[in-house]
């Protein structure tokens, strides 16, 4: 008590603003906007945040809150990575309030553990999926869909870096930006058509594609998983998958690792095409 009388008669004694989540997600975003390529995808984390954390000040925000948070969110079928990915941003907004000086104290996120992720399992659509969803798509939808899963860019954007090796892949993505470019209304590559600006929501209509294609756990980030699954299924290297998916590091790759016989079988067959040349040695005894 006497050290706080102390820094309150020198002016050093801080509390954490009256703010709930939600309020200091507004200016959060738009920094979020100016500075993160994948501030979209926190726009949408952060509905969900809001909907069980929202209306409570920062101040009053504890590990158990956070942790009964991500309870809730398994029960609702989110994957161990999504429910990760959420606190993670919940953990930066807090530290983004420390260093604008809206939050004292420690990070209540920092006394919660991460969901393990290593046995996660990757949804990706087959050829013949592929086909039926395309049949269920409207117009505008079959481009998108066809785009996503021949180029495995985020909803959000990419990184800029991307090279694509597949001629059929990049010819497909290439007739679908073609055709939007045609008719181009604003800035975006793709726009609604009926309002000439940007997208609000794509997940209600591919739902509805889903569902009359009989496909289940499929969202737009499974076109990205189905790009990458189809290069390591024929044979390209998870340091080519890095580059062509814009991850930071291979570990983030290797969930694409997956077993796959045909390129084990054509892997060991390059070594077995030149038996000709190997010559067994007898080991001495």
């Amino acid at each position: 008590m006497r050290r706080v009388l102390s820094e309150v008669e020198g002016g050093e004694y801080t509390q954490s603003a009256k703010i709930t989540l939600t309020q200091f997600g507004q200016p959060y975003m738009d920094y979020a906007k100016a500075n993160k390529r994948s501030w979209l995808r926190d726009e949408q984390i952060m509905t969900h945040l809001n909907r069980s954390l929202g209306a409570t000040h920062l101040g009053n925000i504890w590990a158990l809150q956070i942790e009964r948070y991500r309870l809730d969110r398994l029960k609702q079928s989110a994957s161990p990575a999504t429910v990760n990915r959420e606190v993670a941003l919940l953990k930066h907004m807090f530290n983004m309030a420390e260093h604008w000086q809206l939050f004292f104290g420690r990070n209540p996120v920092k006394g919660v553990k991460f969901l393990e992720e290593g046995n996660l399992q990757i949804r990706s659509l087959s050829e013949a999926d592929e086909k039926n969803l395309l049949e269920c798509c409207s117009p505008y939808l079959q481009d998108l869909v066809t785009f996503a899963i021949n180029t495995g860019l985020r909803r959000g954007g990419g990184s800029g870096t991307r090279r694509h090796q597949n001629p059929g892949a990049e010819e497909s993505a290439h007739a679908v930006v073609n055709g939007w470019s045609g008719l181009r209304k604003c800035e975006y590559v793709f726009y609604n058509p009926e309002t000439g600006g940007q997208w609000k929501d794509l997940w209600l209509g591919l739902k509805k594609a889903c569902r009359k294609a009989g496909l289940n756990g499929v969202t737009w980030h499974t076109f990205r998983h189905t790009f990458a699954s189809r290069l390591t299924r024929n044979g390209a290297g998870l340091v080519t998958v890095k580059e062509l998916l814009g991850h930071s590091s291979v570990s983030v790759t290797m969930r694409y690792a997956h077993t796959n016989r045909k390129a084990k079988r054509r892997a060991v067959g390059l070594i077995a095409g030149n038996g000709a040349k190997l010559v067994t040695q007898p080991v001495a005894r």
